[in-house]
């Protein structure tokens, strides 16, 4: 694991953006070194110094300082307490002299002490100092030495392991990463027991100084793609990073498109799934979602469900998937086209059906749809942010009594309910959330097109959409492949999955070397 504390703080003018205390090294006096930190971090009471003397003086001889609630308590009472300060106070102050041999000997003797608790690392420099201490370590400060150690007592109480609330699945594991990081790279190695999962730590953020994980196997994921990833992750210069949104923007190709160039997941053998593609995995501190690049359009509409049963039902729910893909994105604008400027298209009994329902409709029907679309969306965010008790309830019954009532005031038909209540269904039928939303936002500009120009209008939309779709690119790789580009292996795995057995080779987009996936079979 590489770490790399300051590597993001490339600034113009670094006297400017980085703290004055970031270069001042460590003094040698426990009292200025203590007195420091008590005034650089405002006297806050959550820090706690607790300080050792030496035997039959009043001569600090060590401190102990610490983020009460983020460090191990009990390692601090029992270990450091008991065996650290006992052995402290054995060194006695040998008539006052401040000699070489008195300097080395807390040190000295407090790394040997110390090995005991795991890791360990010296810090010179105060800006060091308060990243280790902020971040839960235990800080050693010891007389007449210019460094401290940095002992990894982490604790902190963390959300348990749980069933993922966004991604369900009936069939396959069923935990999910929660806030922890060390927590989620644990789950992933549990599943990748391979000495090539090579990962790389980074603290981004001048303020919050969150780690940030790239994972990748060596060997597998594309060179370019790695060194990609940890260029754009080293560039990023901001003040705080509390959720991987904030690496997601950062990071991104096509910054104005409407789709995602990064996936993001809660599910740990999604992650290890896809790494084992060739893919690079971006894990934040605080967060339950890891980043995945690069990606492609169909991964999305992809399950991790789908390779934990028989390729046949893979095959044809994959393909309920696209079908509701293109029903969310063009079934409103395609009844608009066709109630108003291609009538004549629909057989006599469904025209006279519709006009008859129509008929006491004041609004067109691009408004029609636009006031139904509305309603709904805002019936939906209502539902999200609503307590979970009532939020459900209050969508559904929100939704029917409205619709309803809407009907017989006169200010909608029924056949128009009927396509929004459709679209909205087949909205839900894409895994992935992420790819929902710009699928939403479509839809309206559909909308616009198909009431001004009709079927020909939706047609130049969709050939301007395909043109936007073959040039954007995440991380360098086309995001319409295996389509476009065509790519003959990767096929297997796109609007159909093949059987495993015929899915011997990786990816051609995202893998360098070691592409066979199965060498012999039963």
């Amino acid at each position: 694991m590489q770490r790399k504390s300051s590597a993001f703080m490339h600034h113009k003018n670094e006297s400017q953006s980085m703290p004055e205390y970031a270069k001042i090294p460590i003094y040698t006096e426990i009292d200025s070194n203590t007195k420091r930190i008590r005034l650089d971090l405002g006297e806050s009471d959550d820090v706690v110094i607790r300080m050792v003397c030496y035997e039959h003086t009043e001569k600090a001889a060590a401190a102990i300082i610490y983020v009460d609630g983020m460090s191990d308590s009990a390692i601090i009472n029992q270990y450091l307490t008991d065996v650290l300060i006992g052995n402290m106070r054995g060194i006695s102050l040998r008539n006052n002299e401040t000699t070489k041999d008195h300097y080395d000997g807390p040190a000295l003797l407090a790394r040997e002490l110390l090995i005991g608790i795991g890791s360990i690392q010296t810090v010179t420099e105060f800006g060091s100092l308060y990243t280790s201490l902020l971040s839960g370590e235990a800080i050693i400060v010891l007389d007449g030495s210019d460094f401290a150690y940095c002992a990894d007592i982490r604790q902190w109480k963390g959300r348990e392991i749980g069933e993922s609330s966004n991604q369900t699945s009936i069939r396959g594991p069923r935990e999910s990463f929660n806030e922890t990081l060390r927590t989620n790279t644990a789950l992933v190695r549990r599943k990748i027991k391979d000495p090539r999962l090579w990962l790389e730590t980074y603290a981004i953020g001048s303020a919050t100084q969150t780690d940030v994980t790239m994972m990748y196997i060596n060997g597998v994921a594309k060179p370019s793609v790695i060194e990609m990833t940890r260029s754009r992750l080293q560039s990023i210069e901001i003040d705080s990073i509390l959720d991987s949104g904030y690496i997601e923007e950062l990071i991104e190709d096509g910054k104005y498109s409407l789709f995602p160039t990064v996936y993001n997941t809660e599910l740990p053998d999604n992650v290890a799934a896809q790494l084992l593609e060739g893919k690079v995995a971006i894990l934040v501190d605080g967060t339950p979602n890891a980043l995945l690049v690069p990606t492609q359009m169909i991964t999305f509409f992809q399950s991790p469900e789908d390779y934990y049963q028989r390729s046949v039902y893979a095959s044809l729910l994959r393909l309920l998937r696209f079908i509701g893909f293109f029903i969310s994105l063009l079934f409103p604008s395609l009844y608009i086209a066709i109630t108003t400027f291609h009538r004549d298209m629909l057989p006599a009994p469904l025209l006279i059906s519709l006009a008859a329902q129509r008929e006491g409709v004041p609004f067109p029907a691009f408004v029609e749809a636009t006031i139904m679309e509305v309603t709904f969306e805002i019936l939906r965010e209502a539902g999200l942010r609503m307590p979970k008790a009532t939020g459900q309830a209050v969508s559904v019954v929100g939704t029917l009594v409205i619709g309803q009532a809407a009907v017989e005031a006169g200010i909608v038909s029924a056949a128009m309910v009927i396509v929004v209540a459709v679209t909205a269904i087949s909205t839900f039928t894409i895994p992935a959330y992420s790819m929902s939303i710009p699928i939403r936002i479509l839809r309206f500009l559909f909308m616009i097109v198909a009431a001004s120009f009709g079927l020909l209008g939706i047609f130049m939309a969709i050939f301007v959409l395909l043109l936007h779709l073959c040039a954007l690119r995440s991380f360098g790789e086309p995001y319409l492949s295996p389509i476009s580009p065509y790519r003959e292996v990767e096929m297997q795995d796109s609007l159909l999955r093949m059987p495993r057995w015929l899915m011997f080779r990786r990816s051609e987009t995202t893998v360098g070397r070691g592409k066979e996936r199965l060498r012999k079979h039963g």
